[in-house]
């Protein structure tokens, strides 16, 4: 497998410099065409952490494969940095399809998407709405506006999600006064903050050797909160998200209903759900035996279907 670093212009519109990787098969040859996989990362993830390994991962099966930084994150351009804007993290996954057109060994009517986390809960967003998209595929899919409203394990009420929403409209009349931008974690800044077992997981991942990044703060702008918490990354899923679907979730994944979520939901014919034993929602980012795991039933899926 060959890996480039590369940057492409996001013509979304907002002036935005696209920061990604792309991955090779072995044996590539530039005079063939090849099916494409784009990978989104998790909410404050970023390329070089467990999206990345699952594009390497599907590249060895053949793929050529894209895990890209979102507008705001990393380091892909714009401003305000650690803009977590739904709308524009789903159109991003767009905007790595128009580059992928462009290449001439990539073949246009083969093209799928996965993602990880919130990147799995915008990737079938992207599906529900770009046609491009031929085949979907999630890991430890998380919907992040139910998230936000209904907690981690999707026992809380939407109702109490009004401070969330109040903290994000404030921050936005902070920051046009003039003051430093406010900013909340996407995963615990210290252990002791973990309110569970699975979430001290997510505070290792981000914040210790494990895989922390220097370009991963895992924190978001508290003005995305206006646009977080209202958000259903599902919606019209039960129309319009036709395509084969493959959703891979941990038995004991806190956030797992959000994967049955969409299962229930998905309009697709052909729609699968592989559940990884003993497998809870971080395991599943960068543990050897369950990566390869879920890892392998997306790679099965992608060549059934691209």
């Amino acid at each position: 497998m060959e890996q480039q670093k590369i940057t492409f212009a996001n013509r979304n519109g907002q002036g935005v410099t696209m920061a990604a990787f792309i991955n090779f098969p072995d044996g590539f040859d530039a005079s063939l065409q090849y099916p494409a996989v784009i990978v989104a990362h998790p909410g404050g993830g970023v390329k070089e952490q467990t999206a990345g390994l699952y594009a390497r991962k599907l590249a060895e099966q053949g793929f050529v494969t894209i895990a890209f930084d979102a507008s705001y994150q990393g380091e892909s351009t714009g401003e305000p940095r650690h803009l977590e804007n739904p709308c524009v993290r789903t159109e991003d996954i767009s905007a790595v399809i128009d580059y992928l057109t462009t290449l001439p060994y990539v073949d246009n009517v083969r093209i799928g998407a996965m993602g990880i986390c919130a990147g799995g809960g915008y990737a079938a967003n992207a599906a529900i709405n770009d046609r491009r998209i031929k085949a979907l595929g999630t890991v430890s899919a998380v919907n992040i506006g139910a998230m936000l409203r209904n907690g981690w394990e999707g026992k809380g009420s939407s109702r109490d999600a009004f401070p969330l929403l109040e903290a994000g409209s404030q921050a936005r009349t902070t920051e046009a006064n003039g003051s430093a931008q406010v900013t909340f974690p996407l995963a615990p800044l210290k252990e002791e903050d973990a309110p569970s077992e699975e979430l001290r997981k997510a505070w290792e991942y981000y914040r210790t050797p494990r895989c922390a990044c220097s370009t991963a703060p895992s924190i978001a702008a508290s003005r995305s909160l206006t646009q977080l918490v209202t958000y259903d990354a599902f919606n019209m899923a039960d129309v319009f998200l036709t395509q084969p679907l493959q959703i891979v979730a941990g038995s004991a994944a806190g956030s797992k209903w959000m994967s049955d979520d969409l299962y229930a939901r998905a309009a697709s014919v052909d729609k699968n759900y592989h559940v990884v034993e003993g497998a809870d929602h971080m395991s599943l980012y960068d543990v050897p035996e369950y990566v390869d795991e879920a890892s392998s039933v997306l790679a099965s899926f992608f060549k059934n279907h691209l």
